[in-house]
């Protein structure tokens, strides 16, 4: 049993029609939940739509640093509703991205307080998205008090220094087919080394598909592959890193691909 901490399954990403098919393809290689993570109000809407209808997926609502400057002021209030729903488990793709500077710097930023604020204020936790920003990253969330949620740095690609004070916060490393770089070392040391009770496996589909499929599209049923090259650097059967990441996300969002 294995879950996708982390996909894109809507329009945005994956053509309309497709999802069904994406998904039995996914189940076939033995992975039966999804995480599937909206990237603005229309998109989380959309996301939201698929958690209430697809069984095994459930679903984390946000605006992504790339689309920070889309928030209004209304869009707090907005994400606030939609994120109250059961079938939500965590707030965001939320955070900062300085590598693209797709939206202002300091716009990211409140857009991101904003959202830990949110969570904080459902008490659901925060899916996080940091990309050449670590210790603004870490700032903002020791600052917001994001360790009253906890949540996951989502497609892991920083080395220990950083896991350690994200661990400190309570966050959990969902690891990507980065792991499966063999050139991504300081990944896969903090992959190796990682507490067993605070590491997830994903895709971020259709981004990043591991080796063998570098450079395609992902898709959820890939994450096989990921968790394969955990359990290897761990030195433990993939069965087991299964199980065990199954565990972890039970653990921090309260589901499982049985609820």
């Amino acid at each position: 049993m294995l879950v996708d901490a982390h996909c894109h399954l809507t329009g945005s990403y994956l053509a309309e029609g497709q999802v069904e098919a994406t998904l039995a393809r996914a189940r076939a290689q033995g992975v039966t939940g999804f995480i599937a993570v909206g990237t603005d109000l229309a998109d989380s809407q959309a996301v939201l739509d698929l958690a209430r209808s697809l069984p095994g997926v459930q679903a984390s609502l946000g605006v992504h640093p790339h689309e920070a400057t889309s928030w209004g002021a209304d869009t707090g209030g907005v994400l606030t509703a939609l994120a109250a729903d059961p079938a939500v488990r965590f707030v965001g793709e939320t955070g900062l991205d300085w590598h693209y500077d797709l939206s202002p710097r300091d716009t990211q930023e409140t857009v991101f307080r904003a959202q830990i604020r949110l969570a904080r204020a459902l008490r659901k936790p925060l899916m996080i998205h940091t990309r050449s920003a670590p210790e603004a990253t870490l700032r903002i969330l020791e600052e917001e008090g994001a360790d009253a949620v906890r949540g996951i740095i989502h497609c892991f690609s920083e080395d220990r220094a950083f896991a350690t004070r994200a661990l400190d916060l309570g966050f959990y490393l969902s690891f990507s087919g980065i792991a499966t770089f063999k050139k991504a070392e300081a990944v896969r040391d903090v992959a190796a080394w990682a507490p067993a009770d605070r590491i997830l496996v994903e895709t971020d589909a259709p981004f990043l598909a591991p080796v063998p499929y570098r450079g395609k599209p992902n898709e959820p049923g890939y994450v096989r592959f990921t968790a394969e090259a955990v359990a290897e650097l761990r030195g433990i059967p993939s069965l087991a890193l299964a199980e065990l990441t199954t565990r972890n996300l039970e653990a921090l969002c309260g589901w499982a691909p049985s609820s």
